[in-house]
Parts: structure tokens; C-alpha cells; sequence
């Protein structure tokens, strides 16, 4: 983890050099690009964005498996660092995981991340004061906490993040990635209607069922809408 912007510079340093680092870079590459640097820039092991669809967060991109493999957790139990931070709108730090105050905010996450060999995560909305529209997380190896620069530096990347999705709202890509998740959404209704219950609680029984078998909400939610999972058998 070379964390190049300690060097003495001002904080405006972080903003050139992502700047620097996307320069001649597709725009719907920019987000995945940007991840890659603050990774370089901060002492994170990796990095991912994640944009917010009706409740179900959507992975855009990850710097590697892990970090996808973390927001998949948090998709499906719809709990966890980024979780919060999107329904807050402000960071949420956890910087131990295994420790007792972080493993009580979030028990069912923080057993699934550590396992995964994640000690430590940072996440930042993405957007502004009024909306968020998704959210960076951050994550490492390793315990401890994030200095007041470094957070500075982070809360940067997650800016350029956010100016970096404003051209890609009408890519078709970006389309058919979010219609996935209406899959989930149909999937919710059918439960709703199988157990006579709201929303919420269909889609939390969704993600239990998600959670019990080791898969991940959309891939449980397709095997509702194949009929090959019902709830009111149970």
C-alpha cells in the first residue's frame, strides 16, 4: 500500500493527482480508475462504488475480489459500513473489525468480512447534502483507524467519484446492470404476495434465505421468479 499523497503536499495534491491518474480514460471506466488510485493513495488494500437502486445497493465496480466480495455481503444482508453511510449520508468508519464495539454494530457483517480476511472498512456517501446515490468503500487488511488527512483524502476521492458518475447516467450499460436488480424487486413482490407481509419484511426474508445458503440476493431472487423457491411452504 504506497501511500504517495504523505509527501508534505497540500490536500489539493489528492484531486491532481486523481486528475492525473484518469487522464485519457474512458468515461464509463473513469469510477473503476479512480478506485484503483485512491488505493494507491491511501493505505486501503482495495476499493469499490456502489450505487443505490431502490434500497438494493448495485456493485458498479471493485478493485479486486475481496472488495466485491464485501459488497456483496452488505447487498445481502442489507446491513454494514456502506449501508449506513448511504442511509445516513455521512462516513462510516469501522476500524476493527474483530473488535467488540465494531463486531456489535454489525455481527452477521463483521463475521463474513473478517472471515474474508477484512479487518478493517471506510465508507463515504456518494453525492451531495440533499441525495446520495451510492457509496466508496474502502477497505484493508489490517486494523486502525484513518488519520484526519487521510479521512480529507478519502472524502476527496469520493467527490471525484461522484463527479465521475454524472456522465454516465444515460449509458446503456449502466441500464442493464440496474434492470438486474429489479429482478430482486420482482422477486420481493412475489414474496409479498406468497406471505401476505410488507415490503421490508419480504425482502428481508429474501436476504435471510440469501444469507442461509451462501448466495447473494439476486441470485436468490431469480430462483424465486424461476419458482423454484417459495416461502409459504415454510
Amino acid at each position: 500500500m504506497a501511500v504517495r499523497f504523505m509527501d508534505g503536499r497540500g490536500d489539493g495534491w489528492v484531486a491532481e493527482a486523481i486528475v492525473d491518474g484518469v487522464r485519457d480514460t474512458r468515461p464509463g471506466e473513469i469510477p473503476a480508475r479512480i478506485c484503483a488510485v485512491a488505493v494507491e493513495l491511501l493505505p486501503v488494500t482495495g476499493a469499490s462504488v456502489s450505487l443505490c437502486a431502490g434500497g438494493m445497493p448495485v456493485r458498479l465496480t471493485a478493485t479486486d475480489e475481496r472488495a466485491a466480495r464485501l459488497a456483496e455481503i452488505q447487498a445481502t444482508l442489507g446491513d454494514g459500513p456502506s449501508r449506513r453511510a448511504g442511509n445516513t449520508g455521512t462516513p462510516v468508519l469501522a476500524p476493527d473489525l474483530a473488535s467488540v464495539r465494531d463486531a456489535r454494530r454489525w455481527p452477521f457483517f463483521a463475521h463474513e468480512a473478517t472471515a474474508a480476511g477484512v479487518r478493517a472498512v471506510y465508507a463515504l456517501p456518494l453525492g451531495s447534502d440533499r441525495i446520495c446515490v451510492g457509496t466508496l468503500e474502502l477497505y484493508r487488511d489490517t486494523a486502525g483507524e484513518l488519520t484526519e488527512r487521510e479521512l480529507r483524502a478519502a472524502e476527496c476521492v469520493a467527490r471525484m467519484v461522484t463527479l465521475s458518475l454524472t456522465g454516465l447516467t444515460a449509458k446503456p450499460w449502466l441500464g442493464r446492470l440496474l434492470a438486474d436488480y429489479d429482478e430482486v424487486h420482482q422477486a420481493t413482490g412475489m414474496i409479498m404476495a406468497q406471505l401476505r407481509v410488507g415490503a421490508d419484511e419480504a425482502l428481508a426474508r429474501l436476504r435471510a434465505y440469501a444469507f442461509a445458503q451462501g448466495r447473494t440476493a439476486l441470485t436468490a431472487a431469480r430462483e424465486v421468479l424461476a419458482q423454484r423457491k417459495r416461502f409459504d411452504g415454510e
